[in-house]
């Protein structure tokens, strides 16, 4: 048996166990790891060193190394997260009552765990709590698959949950670490479809595309996060700068952080004006249109097919409008269904926009950063599904079960 099999036969196993857990007792596992996690803060630190040690002598862009880095602030706020999971309703054994048949039998809907669920993610350590405390609440067995760059920071994550599930007599096994990054245990990964139900990658466009080709098993895609913020004609100004700049300079190397910036042209010179100081203050590279080139002091012409690029970096495109029609059109054409901002005053045009752009989070007057599993209120999430099936934006407890029915009758037989 390859340690593939292995793990994978342990992880189902483990999940059949962990699926007739109470609520309870998990809340009381996910309390004790949130504690585990701010009492290793050190040792999780010193691994994480190991890994950007070795990752910095490939050269990587300042969006991987960002993504890989780990201080206290970032694992505190980990153990938060897992905290947080803990507090979260409990969706497992959910009933839905769908009522009662001409012939007698009742009809039920019970919400159960998927089974096991692997994540393969790139330089995302942070992944490796969020993932195993979201399986764990969901009653799902989780195998994670990191790359080579995060593979000390997630083995000394998960040594810390590791313990507590020891000391709570439940199986390790619920919280897998594929031990190697060897490419061929990648490629076998995706071939257990007997004991592996979905698999969610999360990291650059490219690894999403591999898995998604060469995956046997269901997956969960997020491809890109293209998100654009457009300042209508009737936008509070003040509003739409903040919105910006948090948006697109706070953290570049994630997914919910601003790529485009599209401007109504009634509003366009003020705006702009506004824009190029402000995102001059944070060397944020300009890339415009032709008419928007004009109100930057220092900025790369966009040609039209151009836009539409995720930079992951202090960098954005700018493009004037006609009309709101105009902005609807080239976010359908360069968007990702990641998500999409309107900065307006206007109720009518705000709820126009939200009716109308086809992304897994629609926003008014609010900053893209909020697109978030636990910024909405769902806990550390596993993924953001830019994919309508069977998810839709960022996934939490809910969006790692599924609904089986429950059919009670008193002996009836169908003619």
């Amino acid at each position: 048996m390859s340690i593939i099999e292995q793990i994978s036969i342990e992880a189902a196993e483990a999940a059949q166990i962990l699926a007739l857990v109470s609520t309870a007792k998990k809340n009381k596992v996910l309390k004790d790891m949130a504690q585990a996690l701010r009492d290793n803060i050190q040792p999780i630190l010193e691994a994480n060193q190991r890994d950007l040690a070795q990752f910095r002598q490939m050269q990587p862009s300042y969006a991987m190394i960002d993504r890989l880095t780990l201080n206290e602030e970032r694992i505190l706020s980990m153990a938060d997260g897992v905290a947080a999971i803990a507090e979260l309703a409990d969706p497992v054994g959910e009933l839905r009552d769908l009522g009662e048949r001409p012939n007698g039998i009742q009809i039920q809907k019970m919400r159960v765990p998927l089974g096991v669920i692997c994540m393969i993610y790139e330089a995302r350590p942070n992944v490796t709590a969020d993932a195993g405390a979201l399986c764990f609440k969901s009653g799902n067995g989780v195998i994670l698959r990191g790359g080579k760059e995060a593979l000390e920071s997630s083995l000394a994550i998960a040594k810390v949950l590791h313990q507590v599930l020891e000391q709570h007599e439940l199986p390790k096994a619920l919280i897998s670490v594929v031990p190697e990054p060897d490419r061929g245990l990648l490629m076998e990964l995706m071939e257990q479809t007997e004991t592996i139900d979905l698999i969610i990658p999360r990291g650059g466009e490219g690894l999403i595309q591999f898995v998604t080709d060469n995956s046997k098993v269901p997956v969960i895609q997020h491809f890109k996060g293209v998100c654009h913020l457009y300042v209508d004609k009737d936008a509070d100004l003040e509003k739409a700068l903040g919105l910006l700049v948090n948006g697109k300079t706070q953290r570049t190397g994630v997914c919910n952080a601003l790529e485009g910036l599209l401007v109504h042209r009634k509003v366009a010179k003020e705006f702009l004006t506004m824009a190029n100081a402000a995102l001059a203050e944070h060397r944020v590279k300009i890339n415009a249109c032709e008419r928007a080139m004009r109100y930057f002091d220092d900025a790369k012409v966009l040609n039209e097919n151009d836009f539409g690029e995720e930079y992951l970096d202090l960098e954005i495109a700018v493009r004037i409008v006609d009309s709101m029609e105009q902005a609807l059109r080239h976010i359908q054409r360069f968007g990702s269904n990641h998500t999409e901002v309107i900065c307006t005053e206007n109720q009518l045009a705000a709820k126009r926009f939200q009716r109308a752009v086809d992304a897994a989070v629609v926003m008014v007057n609010a900053s893209s950063r909020f697109s978030d599993g636990a910024q909405l209120g769902l806990g550390a999430e596993i993924g953001i599904a830019t994919t309508k099936l069977h998810a839709y934006g960022p996934m939490g407890l809910e969006s790692l079960t599924t609904e089986k029915f429950l059919v009670t009758g008193e002996g009836q037989v169908r003619a």
